[in-house]
């Protein structure tokens, strides 16, 4: 039984060029890599072919703070098939203020090992 080749269209957001590549391969092998204008996009498009990941910014609310949200993100790119569970996680989340910038304000995601972290000081 042979596994299906997948053509994947890319955008490239490595640099402001935004080079529309094409990628063909079979799971996360990838095969062909097509369109790039650098080494970086080519890298860019492999690594998106197989494992696609997000930065994940967002807010969360704040105990005792009335119509007020934290910014957050997360510390590293999380796999883009683990987003809507971060959310669902991200929804339930009730922040205690103070908060400071850069302070980890939900550990180790839905088993990432990436954290998220407050963007905004709140006193």
């Amino acid at each position: 039984m042979n596994a299906e080749r997948i053509k994947k269209e890319i955008i490239c957001t490595v640099c402001p060029r935004g080079c529309r590549i094409e990628a063909v391969g079979v799971g996360d092998m990838v095969e062909t890599v097509d369109g790039y204008s650098c080494k970086r996009g080519l890298e860019y498009a492999t690594a998106e072919f197989a494992h696609p990941v997000r930065i994940l910014t967002t807010t969360v609310k704040m105990e005792g703070v009335q119509n007020d949200l934290l910014p957050v993100r997360s510390a590293k790119p999380v796999p883009k098939e683990k987003l809507f569970a971060c959310m669902d996680v991200i929804r339930k989340t009730v922040v205690k203020v103070p908060v400071a910038c850069h302070e980890v304000v939900i550990s180790n995601i839905c088993d990432t090992g990436i954290d998220m972290i407050a963007t905004k000081t709140v006193e």
